[in-house]
């Protein structure tokens, strides 16, 4: 009897089959069946939805998977994640598991590990673990903020609208426009006054200053004392000449206090308006032509 019969070939085969989709699954996994691994347990109250074959991290490289996952029904409440880590990685005294969701809704393990421990957890030691809410969490605890303020977005939209609406809005915004307007020609008209208007100001400026200066240097080079000495002369001048009218003995002052003069002058010039007067009121008295002669009276 043939040991190699048909029937073998086709178990041989279904059984090389079989083992190869065990191993294509749990590669697909990320579970290498040949490579040797340590086992460890975590307690978590929540597993915030990690899943088989999860990937572990260790300060953020990854050195193992989730393998599998069961509730504890000796201690209520507790879940216990049994991880797969490779072979050379040892978990310090004092490590702990943290489960962080993130943006995709993916569940990953960090292994928080203590700096400068000696001591490390045996294979198969259970770890304690706990839950970080990360970005995914924070968005979720904003929610009910969110929905309380969505009554004021509402109140306030409505506040937004109503401003817009308004037409005193538009006509300020219009005021504006015609204040940009004019502050664009006031600026043109000021770099043109710059450009073409400051320079003879400042050129006119530069001669009215070099003119101060020679004025300066001309009132610099003035001998005040010999200016002031003619000035005092000539008031002493006039101030003898005011003494000599006021002195009575002096020919003007005799002139100017002799009241009998005053009194003859007086007379004189009322005796001439007398004549003036007279002059033209009897003209033939004092003046006579005749072509024939003068007759005698």
């Amino acid at each position: 009897m043939k040991f190699w019969t048909k029937e073998v070939k086709i178990g041989i085969a279904g059984i090389v089959a079989i083992a190869l989709l065990v191993y294509g699954i749990n590669f697909l996994k990320g579970i290498n069946m040949f490579k040797s691994g340590s086992g460890y347990y975590v307690k978590f109250d929540n597993i915030a939805g990690l899943v088989t074959s999860s990937p572990v991290y260790a300060n953020g490289f990854g050195v193992g998977i989730v393998r599998d996952i069961y509730y504890d029904y000796s201690n209520q409440g507790q879940i216990v994640v049994e991880i797969d880590l490779d072979g050379d990685m040892k978990l310090p005294q004092g490590t702990v598991a943290e489960l962080e969701t993130e943006m995709l809704g993916t569940v990953k393990m960090n292994l928080i590990l203590p700096p400068g421990v000696t001591r490390f957890h045996a294979v198969g030691d259970t770890i304690s673990g706990s839950v970080n809410a990360g970005m995914m969490g924070a968005a979720a605890n904003l929610v009910p903020k969110i929905e309380t303020m969505l009554p004021k977005l509402d109140s306030i939209l409505g506040s937004i609208n109503t401003l817009l609406a308004d037409q005193a809005l538009g006509n300020t915004l219009h005021n504006a426009e015609q204040i940009t307007a004019n502050l664009q020609v006031t600026t043109r008209e000021l770099n043109s006054l710059l450009k073409n208007d400051l320079p003879a100001i400042t050129g006119n400026l530069n001669t009215v200053t070099s003119n101060f200066a020679t004025i300066s240097n001309n009132l610099k080079d003035i001998d005040y004392a010999a200016t002031i000495a003619k000035v005092n002369a000539t008031l002493d001048g006039v101030k003898q000449f005011t003494e000599s009218l006021q002195n009575p003995n002096g020919t003007v002052g005799m002139l100017l206090n002799d009241k009998a003069l005053y009194d003859n002058l007086t007379r004189t010039t009322d005796n001439a308006a007398s004549l003036l007067q007279d002059l033209q009121a009897h003209p033939k008295r004092y003046v006579h032509f005749s072509i024939f002669g003068r007759k005698d009276n």
